[in-house]
């Protein structure tokens, strides 16, 4: 996967606009966490070879940026949760799901035509 840093709030108004376009996953991962590192290297292994690479992958590193993701709860509606991925298409989220029930054939499901 070729991560893009999410490092500001600011960034969201790119991301809310990319995914009028293209659709975007916003992985939040905490660095500290086991079971966030057992998803996020799930999610890279199931990523390559699933034909997702019209999806823009952004990586939040919740330890350094919590702000990001209290601002990412808010704008897209959603129960802060680590580790977590989104999925934004026309600027609204159309997934999201938490730890082990991050699942790249629900991502594929959950994309709109």
């Amino acid at each position: 996967m070729n991560w893009h840093p999410l490092t500001s709030a600011e960034q969201l108004d790119t991301v809310i606009e990319e995914s009028k376009s293209t659709p975007v996953v916003i992985f939040k991962h905490s660095t500290a966490c086991s079971i966030s590192s057992t998803a996020k290297s799930r999610l890279e292994r199931q990523w390559a070879g699933a034909g997702l690479d019209h999806i823009k992958p952004y990586y939040l590193d919740l330890l350094r940026y919590r702000p990001v993701s209290n601002e990412i709860a808010e704008v897209f509606h959603v129960q802060h949760q680590s580790p977590q991925l989104l999925l934004i298409q026309d600027g609204m989220c159309t997934y999201d799901a938490s730890h082990l029930s991050i699942s790249i054939d629900s991502v594929k499901k959950s994309l709109t035509a």
